[in-house]
């Protein structure tokens, strides 16, 4: 069976997903990535059945305390988060290629699903 080129390969939502810490882990998640850059509180490592933590690949501390969650400051945000992604291709290429193998979960802290890093960094790994 010939298998296309990952180069050229498309990730759908169901291999990569984006769910928040706090939720109640699932078979489905797969691959389990925690993408923030400080440990969530009141979560252990038991209890978040990880398979890697990455805070390399969180916003940087001066972005994440100017961002502090506005959601007016949404758009400059994933502009600059992305600028600081941009130095960090090994580690996006290799959270993408497992997702074509296999469902990958973006993990995050933050309590607004719409805007918070999770959701930028699975835009950047699907474009990749």
């Amino acid at each position: 069976m010939h298998r296309p080129d990952s180069r050229f390969r498309l990730i759908t939502q169901r291999q990569l997903r984006v769910r928040r810490i706090y939720e109640t882990p699932a078979r489905s998640d797969g691959y389990r990535i925690l993408i923030d850059r400080i440990w969530p509180r009141g979560i252990s490592k038991r209890r978040a059945k990880l398979d890697a933590w990455l805070p390399e690949l969180a916003p940087s501390a001066e972005l994440r305390t100017w961002f502090g969650h506005d959601p007016a400051r949404w758009q400059e945000f994933r502009k600059r988060y992305r600028a600081e992604l941009a130095g960090k291709a090994p580690l996006i290429d290799s959270i993408r290629h497992r997702a074509l193998d296999e469902p990958v979960t973006l993990l995050y802290a933050a309590r607004d699903p719409l805007h918070n890093n999770a959701v930028v960094l699975q835009h950047v790994i699907e474009a990749a």
